[in-house]
């Protein structure tokens, strides 16, 4: 048995030895073919990628093209013009002295004041404010000249998103620039005070992943802080909305056409010097949405929706100003209008609420009376039938003011520190403080609000008086003790 079993299982251990390293051989062809589709794969994966690079590219660039209708005797951006390079190898660049390789590459013309030259000495002071697609810095030029620089934020989320989907860093920061660029191109087109104001613009190289840095230079303003302006007078909030209603009446008949907010929010607001100012523009549209019939123009908000007709055109009429004019009053009119209005002006202020709040009319007849309540409330004519003889109860100082004053707080005060309000004359001022048992003088200087009210400083007393050619104080008779002149 031992000498027929030996040579059968040299004849097993041979079957099994030849069966492994077949096995080996078929899996080690097989990895092979594998790894071959596996990088066959990742090529088509990769071509696949940057050819959505270069779509997405193009659909930006399209979108701002509209806007670049320039002077006749400036260059046009051609429509037909697309771009068809591979977005990961660097773009031939923009000779400085050439109008044409602009054009050609994506750069904006030149337009402004201050270029790249002017931020080589820049210190940066502060940072403004961050988003997903921009950041933006408060910089002091070598000249002192304070600005705000608006350049692509590396870190923020557009970038992200672009660099997860086509982990490209020079394609994707030349598309996330897109948006920076849209909005130079506007700010160059759309001149209006409640428009923040371009002073410049820089392109160099240096971006993110090798590619061109753009930098639109602005002027610097404050953050718009809804909390804050709750609580500030109802003048400085009236300023505001009104700012704010004469924008959009530019917006209507803008250059361009009818311009639309697409993302219309306070955050995209600053004030300069008080003054309303809109300072993000990358997201605003002039194309009318298409339509067919009247149900296509439907105009929706997360409670209330509105019908619009549809034009001869095709286009949904009207429909860009009145989103504006209802977001206006969605964002801001409804918080900033109605609270602590004078009273002989309510019924106004009532009437441009239910107007906005219902789309009852238009931006024109809006703006309309906004600038009635401002007529009426800089002149003063709800205060004609204030009795004269309120003064009789104050003895005036002319060309002196107050000094070691103890004062007190009130609601809509200009300062934070004591009761300082806009009146429109002396006997509106003399009715306020006589309206307040703790008030003994109130004092009026040349100060004056936007408006050229004047503005008056109410105390409960003071220690001593000196000289002020342009001040006056008016002491309440039956209050005034304890007072030293």
């Amino acid at each position: 048995m031992s000498k027929i079993g030996n040579p059968l299982c040299a004849a097993v251990l041979l079957a099994f030895v030849v069966m492994s390293l077949t096995l080996l051989v078929n899996n080690w062809h097989s990895k092979d073919r594998d790894a071959k589709f596996t990088k066959e794969n990742l090529d088509a994966d990769l071509a696949v990628q940057r050819s959505l690079l270069v779509y997405e590219l193009n659909e930006r660039r399209k979108e701002i093209l509209p806007f670049l209708i320039l002077n006749e005797n400036e260059m046009v951006w051609e429509e037909s013009e697309h771009i068809s390079r591979d977005p990961s190898t660097k773009s031939k660049r923009m000779n400085g002295n050439s109008e044409n390789a602009a054009v050609s590459e994506g750069s904006i013309p030149y337009s402004g004041e201050i270029g790249c030259n002017e931020l080589v000495e820049m210190r940066a002071v502060d940072v403004l404010g961050s988003g997903y697609t921009k950041l933006v810095l408060k910089v002091l030029l070598s000249e002192g000249q304070p600005v705000a620089l608006k350049f692509v934020n590396d870190q923020g989320a557009d970038m992200g998103r672009c660099l997860e989907e086509f982990k490209d860093p020079e394609g994707c920061h030349e598309l996330v620039s897109y948006k920076l660029k849209k909005e130079i191109v506007l700010l160059q087109k759309l001149k209006h005070r409640n428009i923040i104001k371009l002073q410049g613009h820089c392109e160099e190289e240096g971006g993110g992943g090798g590619g061109r840095r753009i930098t639109a230079i602005l002027e610097q303003g404050s953050p718009l802080q809804m909390i804050q302006l709750l609580q500030s007078p109802w003048e400085e909030r009236f300023r505001v909305c009104l700012g704010l209603a004469r924008l959009l009446h530019y917006l209507s008949v803008s250059p361009l056409g009818s311009v639309v907010l697409l993302d219309f929010q306070p955050r995209q607001f600053v004030l300069v010097s008080g003054e309303l100012k809109l300072t993000d523009l990358d997201d605003a549209s002039v194309r009318e949405p298409e339509c067919r019939s009247d149900q296509d123009c439907v105009l929706q908000f997360p409670l209330r929706t509105f019908n619009l007709s549809c034009s001869p055109q095709g286009l949904c009429e009207g429909h860009n100003e009145r989103r504006n004019l209802y977001n206006a009053y969605r964002y801001f009119f409804t918080y900033l209008l109605p609270h602590q209005a004078p009273s002989a002006l309510t019924h106004l202020v009532e009437r441009i609420m239910n107007s906005t709040g219902e789309l009852q009319a238009g931006i024109n007849k809006t703006l309309e009376a906004f600038e009635e309540v401002l007529q009426l409330y800089q002149s003063g004519p709800h205060l004609d039938n204030l009795p004269p003889a309120l003064l009789r109860d104050y003895s005036v100082m002319r060309g002196v003011r107050t000094s070691g004053d103890v004062g007190y707080r009130c609601w809509g005060s200009y300062s934070h520190q004591g009761c300082l309000l806009s009146v429109q004359s002396p006997r509106e001022a003399a009715l306020l403080c006589s309206s307040q048992s703790h008030c003994t003088s109130f004092s009026l200087s040349q100060q004056k609000t936007w408006t050229g009210r004047p503005l008056a400083s109410f105390r409960t007393g003071f220690s001593h008086l000196v000289p002020d050619e342009t001040s006056e104080v008016y002491l309440r008779k039956t209050k005034a003790s304890g007072a030293t002149v």
